[in-house]
């Protein structure tokens, strides 16, 4: 068995009785991000892209703004009862020194915004403005999107207990997806592929979320200058604040041939 799902004993019952039986469960661990030997923030998620999950939440907190920002990034100490390595502790050496505000409490698998001292902290300057109007996207092409989402989704397949995010060409082509227990860190780990792969500012890009929207997904879209963002879910009124602020465009409840806009409207054709 894999380091992201793990079996358990489960009982199910039901009107037919009670049946004990194995279950595939996701992996939730620890994953302690440093930067340059500094302890920067503990986030729970499920081992795998790790490298792009770093990658993508450097990039929303303002620490890095492309791939050559980074010199390396590698698994460190990090040991069990037994002594084996967890590869659950990863440190990442910058090209140049900067700041940083370690975050003071850990990171859960359903929040990214814990340890944040005040909202004002996360109202972040991206180095990527949006630009209205630009691109445009069909509502054909979005309707689409999340089935396309979905249908790659193989650890929620096998657990029903993963988020996941991917971008999207504006005409609909899938270009990356990746899962995750807490839905801040599946865009963090698809913000990561995107920055690895030279494709920040994805100014030509769509973000889908298999969740509802949240102001802190908006936020890391807006820091990576994607700016559609579709969520299959309802979206927060901060989120929708943010969104058009931002000159973002906001989707909510993508589902079957409908959905809701709810800023930047004018991209939508």
């Amino acid at each position: 068995m894999s380091r992201v799902t793990a079996r358990r004993k489960t009982v199910r019952l039901s009107p037919a009785g009670r049946v004990e039986r194995p279950d595939t469960l996701v992996v939730e661990e620890p994953l302690e991000i440093r930067v340059d030997g500094q302890s920067l923030s503990v986030t729970m998620r499920t081992p795998g892209n790790d490298i792009d999950l770093v990658h993508g939440f450097l990039l929303g907190e303002n620490i890095i703004g492309a791939a050559d920002d980074i010199v390396s990034a590698r698994y460190c100490a990090g040991t069990d009862s037994e002594g084996r390595n967890t590869y659950n502790v990863l440190d990442v050496r910058l090209r140049a020194p900067v700041p940083l505000h370690p975050r003071n409490l850990v990171t859960t698998g359903g929040c990214g915004l814990c340890g944040k001292s005040a909202l004002d902290d996360v109202r972040t300057h991206t180095r990527f403005p949006l630009t209205p109007g630009v691109p445009t996207v069909a509502t054909e092409a979005l309707t689409r999107m999340p089935a396309r989402l979905r249908e790659g989704q193989k650890l929620f397949d096998a657990t029903g207990g993963l988020h996941a995010a991917g971008l999207f060409t504006a005409d609909g082509a899938l270009l990356a997806l990746r899962e995750d227990i807490g839905r801040h860190n599946a865009v963090d780990k698809v913000v990561g592929w995107a920055v690895r792969e030279n494709r920040i500012p994805a100014h030509d890009l769509v973000l889908v979320v298999s969740s509802r929207a949240s102001f802190e997904l908006v936020q890391k879209a807006v820091m990576a200058g994607i700016p559609v963002l579709a969520a299959v879910s309802a979206p927060s009124a901060l989120a929708v604040d943010l969104a058009t602020e931002s000159a973002a465009t906001l989707l909510g409840f993508v589902r079957g041939e409908s959905m809701n806009v709810y800023s930047g409207e004018n991209r939508v054709t």
